[in-house]
């Protein structure tokens, strides 16, 4: 059956709805942070940890996932997030330990976020657009700013009326009901069902061959297996980038509401501000995806790696200058600038090692990736503990945000294939 518009779209719209749905059931853990360190009275750093302990499960299970999507597709990966998710989010109201915690929200939710999240879908949703590559991602990815608006408030008052413990049942009853089914419509790449990338019609012996967007024709014609890029300086930047960038990332997403109470703000304006630095992501995900089409993912990654410089700056201010314009500034510098990480994510990998093993490598980046992700949390918790304050752990994330746009300019994926908007110049110069 022919669609009236491209199928790829569908993909985008699946997609949109999973990361609404299944990277947010993670992000409730900031919300289910401070009734769990109330009830238990654990400290900061173990209680934290538990979230930071979902990356350790999420790396392990990085290169795995990475293997399935190249041999199952997008359904194995994606309903078996679904199965690992609901089930860590059904198990945690049983948690009287912390090692319980560790188990649900850490590992079983942990390896299901990185099938749900954006490594499980930067594996494929990429492989539907060329020329709008970026612009898609950034749409499909902006899903997480409308669930942090429409599910984070919804558990926030579960959590406020009924305990933290039925707000996480709730999730994981959204989860299995509503992600199990949709993503049974997904494909790994247009060619499976007939089509090719962007909707474009099949090449025929008459019509006119496309620009080329190569720039380095002897890497872009290597067959890159994991081993290959494993030898490459190209993959250790990525690495290097991508640890870095998850790192502050989640650093800030896991200690935001409970350094806002700390320092006098109150629950409604903490809970705010988390939800809408996901909602400016919303914009700033599509226009950075879009932009990135035009100047090149190194730029939108450097952009978006200033946005944390600021943010961070901005929340270390505001333990001695605690006003709501601080607030603003951290909150739309994180969401508008700071989201569009994700929007550049998966191209970046696929431009430098386009290939039929681009699952795997990309799994193993994303080792990488997870393992900055557990540190933020636990590294910030820690020193937390130590000083008993966040200033430390937020000069720490500024330096972090260098260093990560440093590594991806090194990466430089603008001199293996040129992005749509610089095809141009490839042209001129040949």
């Amino acid at each position: 059956m022919r669609l009236p518009f491209f199928y790829g779209w569908i993909i985008v719209a699946v997609t949109f709805v999973t990361m609404a749905i299944g990277v947010n059931a993670r992000t409730a853990f900031s919300l289910f942070y401070p009734p769990i360190i109330s009830e238990f009275g654990w400290e900061r750093g173990i209680t934290a940890g538990a979230f930071s302990f979902g990356f350790v499960a999420s790396a392990i299970a990085s290169p795995l996932i990475g293997r399935l999507m190249d041999r199952g597709g997008p359904r194995a990966v994606m309903e078996l997030g679904v199965l690992l998710m609901g089930s860590g989010l059904l198990l945690a109201p049983l948690t009287t330990q912390p090692w319980h915690l560790y188990l649900t929200i850490g590992v079983l939710v942990g390896a299901g976020s990185v099938c749900l999240g954006y490594s499980g879908q930067s594996l494929f949703v990429p492989n539907w657009f060329l020329r709008r590559r970026g612009l898609a991602i950034g749409l499909a990815f902006a899903g997480v700013g409308i669930g942090s608006v429409t599910l984070l408030p919804w558990v926030q008052h579960m959590i406020e009326h009924t305990g933290w413990r039925t707000a996480c049942t709730a999730m994981g009853i959204v989860v299995l009901v509503v992600l199990a089914p949709i993503n049974l419509l997904l494909h790994k790449r247009p060619e499976d069902i007939g089509l090719q990338p962007d909707g474009d019609a099949a090449p025929t012996a008459t019509s006119a061959r496309p620009a080329s967007n190569i720039v380095d024709p002897v890497w872009a014609g290597t067959d890159w297996t994991l081993s290959r890029a494993l030898r490459t300086a190209r993959f250790w930047w990525i690495a290097i980038g991508y640890f870095c960038g998850l790192y502050i990332w989640y650093a800030v997403q896991v200690h935001q509401t409970k350094f806002l109470l700390d320092i006098g703000f109150s629950s409604s304006v903490s809970v705010w501000a988390l939800g809408v630095v996901s909602l400016l992501g919303i914009p700033g995900q599509i226009w950075l995806g879009h932009l990135s089409d035009r100047i090149g993912r190194e730029w939108v990654w450097a952009i978006s790696c200033f946005g944390f410089v600021i943010c961070f700056a901005a929340l270390a201010a505001l333990k001695y200058w605690p006003n709501m314009a601080l607030i603003y500034l951290m909150v739309f510098t994180q969401g508008a600038l700071g989201y569009g990480l994700t929007s550049v994510m998966g191209p970046v990998v696929l431009e430098i090692f386009q290939g039929k093993h681009y699952g795997s490598i990309f799994g193993t980046v994303m080792l990488a990736a997870l393992a900055g992700g557990a540190a933020g949390p636990w590294i910030t918790g820690q020193l937390y503990d130590l000083s008993g304050s966040y200033t430390s752990a937020f000069l720490l994330g500024i330096a972090v945000s260098l260093l990560s746009a440093f590594a991806i300019w090194q990466a430089s994926p603008r001199k293996v294939r040129a992005v749509a908007g610089q095809v141009h110049k490839v042209a001129s110069a040949a």
